[in-house]
């Protein structure tokens, strides 16, 4: 079965038009599901102004449904991963709206931290969505011990998550790497897990204030010496001292 947006049958007025050459000028005519078209009269071979590529960036099957992405959609399909991930968190949370809004909120300060400090946004998001992912099934393995079990638990979820999305190996492996370790330090840690950590040290910290605050001095020592990155230590501080 086809995609129902690829299926002529589901095509209305407007499925089939022109678009003007951006090299000579001419009128090139497009079908919608055309991600590029060759120019007869140049040669110039341009990508379809209409065209929305979004679902490529997750789809398993986008080679059998569009053909070969444009090298510049190639380019952005991580960035596009980030999104789908976001909506496979929520699916996954269903109602939990204190889990969501923990999760969205440790993703919107790694992306702050990550932009100052130069890490590789789609394995510092991609982990962020993904870091609590199975925490269900881990408080209930072990009371005592939750995170620590939660990472292993949500190791085969997360992997699984980001394989139907079509993930690369090499981010899969470094998100789970980040997810498995993203409570225990060591003297390997690369920016990318060091930024995910402090911004979930962020939110942690928040919660913990609202529940059971620490005096200034002590919070004041906290941050000093807990964050990893310098651009994580100054969200905190930006946050807690004011």
């Amino acid at each position: 079965m086809k995609c129902p947006g690829q299926d002529i049958r589901y095509w209305k007025p407007g499925a089939v038009f022109d678009v003007k050459c951006p090299e000579c000028g001419k009128d090139v005519e497009f079908f919608k599901d055309d991600t590029t078209r060759k120019c007869p009269n140049c040669g110039q071979k341009f990508i379809n102004p209409k065209m929305d590529f979004g679902c490529a960036a997750y789809c398993q099957y986008a080679a059998q449904c569009m053909g070969d992405l444009p090298e510049e959609y190639k380019d952005q399909r991580e960035d596009m991963l980030k999104d789908r991930l976001a909506v496979e968190m929520k699916r996954y949370f269903k109602k939990d709206f204190k889990r969501i809004g923990h999760v969205m909120r440790v993703a919107r300060y790694a992306e702050r931290i990550g932009k100052n400090e130069g890490g590789d946004l789609a394995v510092i998001l991609a982990a962020a969505y993904l870091h609590d992912i199975d925490i269900y099934e881990a408080a209930g393995a072990k009371a005592s011990a939750a995170a620590e079990n939660h990472e292993k638990t949500g190791l085969p979820v997360a992997r699984s998550i980001m394989t139907e999305l079509g993930a690369k190996k090499e981010l899969i492996d470094e998100v789970c790497d980040i997810i498995d370790r993203h409570h225990h330090l060591s003297d390997d840690t690369n920016i990318n897990f060091k930024i995910v950590y402090d911004a979930d040290i962020i939110v942690n910290l928040e919660e913990k204030q609202k529940e059971n605050p620490m005096n200034d001095e002590d919070i004041v020592g906290f941050i000093e010496k807990t964050f990893l990155t310098e651009s994580g230590r100054k969200q905190a501080r930006k946050i807690f001292y004011s």
